[in-house]
């Protein structure tokens, strides 16, 4: 089944009807503790639920581990929901997507997340409705879960929401840091989906569109927020997210986890403070090894490309322009703003899984990760 979306201003609405065709009983309604209703959600669907059995989950943590994922379970399995709501960020939708799923195997929780066991069965029909204009979960196939401070995704085309409902009048009430963060998320990723190893022609288009929304509105998203760039903002987490259901993501998601789940550092921002670095590392052709099969020549020609779509000139610029776009829009771009000295850096480069750095185009090691986080210590 492909997903169904509906995009725009009061497509909150739409939900009347997802509803009037799916006709549940019963509902898991996935939220934040005060974002959801902070964002005007519990007020606009508080008189179009109140007609169903409802069961709300707001137990977990801002990056759920794997014991928030068993209470989910717990609590899906008694309310035996035959529908799912996620209303939030990219946690709060993450975590919905691996409750619902897990729910309905027959297996260990741990297995299906650790990958030792295989998803088999779809879960309930669920509909994502992003707060937040960052980390497109509502349009990807996976789901973050943290075990023992690791990091884990899961994968598989049953997770990938059935309904996406992006509603940019749902980001009007964003503090300035989260748009900023989740902004730069949504940046990340579209950069990174633009020269991963994964990517396709189809993937780059959406990376393409994303990038451009991003540079034009984020900015005035932060500082000077206004309906039409929160508009902007939430089609180009939207469309990032569709690049990296395709590509994935590279190296400056890899290396962030670690940041984030150790150092406190919000996920967004993590991604962002090596993005402007990757720039410079992954021009380095003619140092190291190339990972994508496409070859030096064509790791060349999309790097060009980006330098063109942020109008820029060589790695340098591009680092700078990021550098300078975070200052901007108030994030700190060094790691000692948050207390990090050598011996963090040095630990932090050792938890990388250079597995998952595989589709960054230029190849990685535990030496060149310390170095690219030294450089912005």
């Amino acid at each position: 089944m492909s997903q169904k979306e509906f995009i725009g201003p009061n497509a909150i609405g739409k939900l009347a009807d997802i509803l009037s065709e799916v006709r549940p009983n019963n509902i898991f309604l996935v939220a934040g503790k005060s974002s959801y209703k902070t964002c005007g959600a519990e007020k606009k669907l508080e008189k179009l639920l109140k007609n169903f059995n409802l069961v709300y989950f707001n137990g977990f943590l801002p990056n759920p581990n794997i014991n928030d994922v068993n209470n989910g379970i717990a609590l899906f399995k008694k309310s035996k929901p035959d529908f799912v709501i996620a209303v939030g960020g990219g946690s709060v939708i993450d975590i919905a997507k691996a409750v619902n799923i897990i729910s309905c195997q027959t297996g260990k929780p741990e297995d299906y997340i650790k990958g030792r066991a295989l998803i088999e069965r779809q879960g309930k029909p669920l509909v994502a409705v992003p707060t937040t204009s960052g980390s497109g979960s509502e349009a990807t196939h996976f789901a973050v879960v943290y075990i023992n401070g690791k990091k884990y995704s899961l994968a598989h085309h049953f997770i990938m929401p059935d309904y996406a409902i992006v509603d940019a009048n749902l980001t009007l009430s964003l503090p300035i840091r989260i748009t900023a963060e989740t902004g730069m998320d949504a940046l990340s990723q579209a950069i990174e989906s633009y020269w991963a190893v994964g990517s396709t022609e189809k993937s780059k288009r959406y990376a393409q569109e994303a990038i451009k929304l991003i540079l034009a509105n984020l900015r005035e998203a932060t500082n000077q927020p206004n309906l039409h760039s929160r508009i902007a903002m939430s089609e180009a987490a939207y469309l990032a997210g569709k690049a990296i259901n395709i590509s994935k993501t590279t190296a400056p998601h890899a290396i962030s986890y670690t940041l984030t789940y150790n150092h406190g550092i919000a996920h967004g921002h993590a991604v962002a403070l090596t993005l402007g670095q990757m720039f410079i590392y992954n021009a380095k052709t003619d140092l190291y090894e190339i990972n994508d099969p496409r070859g030096k020549r064509y790791v060349d020609s999309t790097t060009q490309e980006l330098y063109k779509f942020l109008a820029v000139n060589s790695a340098e610029e591009a680092c700078n322009l990021i550098s300078n776009l975070m200052i901007n829009i108030g994030l700190e771009t060094r790691l000692t703003d948050f207390g990090l000295n050598d011996d963090d850096i040095k630990m932090a480069a050792g938890r990388v899984n250079l597995e998952r750095l595989l589709n960054n185009p230029v190849r990685l090691t535990t030496a060149t990760v310390k170095e690219i986080l030294s450089s912005i210590k």
